[in-house]
């Protein structure tokens, strides 16, 4: 028997997923179950909760993977043998034509991302299952591109890896599914289903035409990786017993009646009743992110595109706010220990070898002769007055004055930030991200940015479900209170 879960934002798909394998374990071996989802992340998470809830290992639960992973395994590939990052940027070299990143991102379903707009879209019609000119043709790439151009790069890229005896993701999909290596199991379970590409598809299908149930859930209103190759309309058309989830745990009702308004734009989706939680909520509006007062609580901030997030980034800056932008490594919390450490060193506290060597960069050689440290015994403590007297360190005062290495903007920055009262030992409260890189994700407090580039908003008109869907996903990230920011221009801008 074929069963659709189809759950909504915030009903529990995963844990209602891990109901049904608690009640299969009762008369079914824990390595007859597959449990497949789109992400590393959602199956360790699932497998990390079927633990815990069930009291298992995790060599129990040798079925608990994504597709990708069931397909290298039961291949017996090493990773030497499937195209990585170098790989790529040597064909890239061959081609006269760079490609400084490439790579794909096992985190989010094996998705391909590659500033080669040829690379991209050769992989993307290997999961549409149709020929690089077809992929072409729809004309989805940004940048001014030749189609002769295209065909030398898919030849020379099958020329590669024949050469080199090397697959790519795709390929393992491909190859485990022409084959017989599919396990049988009793029961299998497909979640984030609406996130599969077509290739994906054929290789779920291979693997549940083995077995009497089946369960696949998912919810197309939250596809939004079309961009990457999924299909959405696989999910839709599936058929099977329909068993939807109706109450949400996370969303509030003001924030479900936008949420409702939006979704209910998109003009091919599987119509779904459910219910806000009891409490309310808020929905406020602003023209300007400076205008919101995140100085307390769990935030995530959400913009359609990375470099968005910059205006944001200066805003929170400016303000001593503790953040972290997921696509930049912040140095912020080096620095935070650093002057920890240098304060406890001022008190009397000793300073291990390690607190040394992190204080010694962010003072400039004009305060320190720094030759001195190489004499230190790595696993020692030393006080500030054996630094002065015995390892050339020619300045005691406070860590802010001391530390003319470290930059004064970033010094000010986490002056600000100490003086905000922000837990430097701790996460960051707020969380920068795209829409697509939040899905999964929620927090108290969601910050939606409406505005869009010149690409998303040709994206928004060739298909304004794509929008709609991703908008829905980015609104329905919080649990309690929804600030949205309007469009710098009105004609730039999602409205929401």
């Amino acid at each position: 028997m074929r069963t659709i879960v189809l759950g909504p934002p915030g009903t529990g798909k995963t844990t209602t997923l891990l109901d049904k394998v608690d009640s299969y374990l009762k008369n079914t071996d824990p390595d007859k179950i597959g449990y497949f989802a789109f992400t590393q992340k959602a199956a360790n998470h699932a497998r990390d909760e079927a633990i815990k809830k069930l009291n298992l290992t995790e060599d129990d639960l040798p079925y608990f993977r994504t597709l990708h992973s069931l397909a290298f395994r039961k291949l017996g590939l090493k990773k030497d043998q499937v195209m990585q990052s170098r790989h790529y940027k040597d064909l890239g070299s061959k081609l006269g034509f760079p490609v400084t990143y490439a790579d794909y991102q096992e985190d989010q379903g094996g998705i391909f991302t590659s500033d080669s707009e040829y690379l991209r879209i050769i992989q993307l019609a290997q999961l549409r299952n149709i020929t690089p000119e077809q992929q072409f043709d729809l004309a989805e790439h940004t940048q001014d591109l030749e189609r002769d151009q295209l065909r030398i790069i898919a030849n020379e890229l099958k020329r590669y890896k024949k050469e080199y005896n090397l697959i790519d993701f795709n390929d393992m999909i491909l190859d485990f599914t022409k084959s017989d290596l599919s396990p049988k199991f009793d029961v299998v379970f497909i979640d984030e289903a609406q996130d599969l590409s077509l290739m994906q598809w054929d290789m779920a299908k291979t693997i549940w035409n083995k077995t009497e149930d089946a369960y696949i859930a998912g919810d197309d209103d939250q596809a939004i990786f079309r961009w990457a190759g999924a299909d959405v309309d696989s999910f839709i058309n599936l058929k099977g017993t329909h068993w939807p989830l109706e109450q949400s745990h996370r969303i509030p009702a003001k924030v479900h009646k936008l949420a409702m308004s939006i979704i209910n734009k998109i003009t091919n989706r599987i119509p779904k009743n459910w219910k806000p939680k009891t409490n309310e909520g808020t929905l406020q509006r602003h023209f300007d992110i400076d205008s919101i007062d995140m100085r307390s609580g769990d935030w995530l901030v959400l913009s359609r595109t990375r470099q968005m997030l910059n205006d944001i980034e200066e805003s929170l800056y400016r303000q001593g706010l503790y953040y972290n932008n997921r696509y930049k490594r912040s140095n912020e919390q080096d620095l935070h220990e650093a002057a920890t450490a240098w304060e406890s060193a001022l008190k009397g506290q000793p300073l291990s070898y390690k607190q040394v060597e992190s204080i010694s960069k962010y003072i400039s050689d004009k305060h320190w002769h720094k030759k001195k440290i190489k004499g230190m015994a790595k696993g020692s403590f030393y006080n500030i007055d054996q630094l002065v007297n015995d390892y050339g360190l020619q300045i005691k005062t406070v860590w802010f004055e001391a530390f003319d290495n470290a930059g004064q903007t970033r010094v000010e920055y986490l002056r600000k930030m100490r003086k905000n009262g922000e837990k430097l030992n701790e996460k960051p409260r707020i969380e920068l991200s795209t829409i697509h890189a939040a899905k999964g994700g929620e927090a108290t407090n969601v910050v939606l940015m409406t505005d869009l580039t010149h690409n998303t908003m040709r994206s928004y008109e060739r298909n304004p479900d794509d929008e709609n869907r991703l908008f829905y996903v980015g609104a329905t990230r919080t649990k309690e209170n929804l600030h949205i920011v309007e469009p710098k221009k009105y004609e730039k801008g999602y409205i929401l």
